[in-house]
């Protein structure tokens, strides 16, 4: 996937010197699945009211050259009703990715917001299917704001800078 941005795109092309910025998917993988029911097939039965849900999400980042990047999605759900787990399902789901022609500073944005959001809908599927072929209904994520989970991460690494400090 190349990227757009007139701005950038336009310095670039000015000078010669630099390519256009791009984005792209140089492969995409499971690297850990794993989906438990402790409970099966008790867990199974079916309940009046839905189970508790808790879902875990981080992003990951490690630099394979220069202008490659292994991005790790990790995706964690767990059912729960009362103090019986029903379902259990972990997922680091990974993606290399060539990316070359942005600025320095927004390349921490493109590995933990732009990586993540294409990465996404494919573990998004994975979990899904995981918890179908498990006997329960299929666990729809609800899409993620990886732009708001950066920002957090970014405050709570100031704010652990700042006691570091004191």
């Amino acid at each position: 996937m190349a990227s757009n941005d007139d701005g950038a795109a336009g310095a670039a092309n000015g000078n010669g010197n630099q390519a256009q910025p791009s984005l792209n998917v140089l492969a995409q993988y499971v690297k850990d699945l794993s989906f438990e029911s402790p409970g099966a097939p008790n867990s199974l039965r079916g309940r009046d009211k839905a189970p508790g849900i808790a879902i875990n999400v981080n992003v990951n980042a490690n630099p394979l050259s220069d202008k490659q990047f292994d991005v790790n999605l990790t995706l964690n759900a767990k059912a729960s009703f009362d103090q019986e787990v029903l379902f259990n399902v972990e997922l680091v789901y990974g993606g290399v990715f060539a990316i070359s022609g942005f600025p320095q500073e927004h390349m921490l944005p493109i590995l933990f917001i732009e990586c993540p959001r294409l990465l996404f809908p494919f573990a998004r599927q994975i979990i899904a299917d995981a918890t179908r072929n498990g006997g329960f209904p299929p666990l729809m994520l609800d899409p993620i704001d990886f732009a708001q989970m950066f920002q957090q991460r970014i405050a709570e690494d100031q704010a652990a800078a700042k006691v570091k400090v004191s």
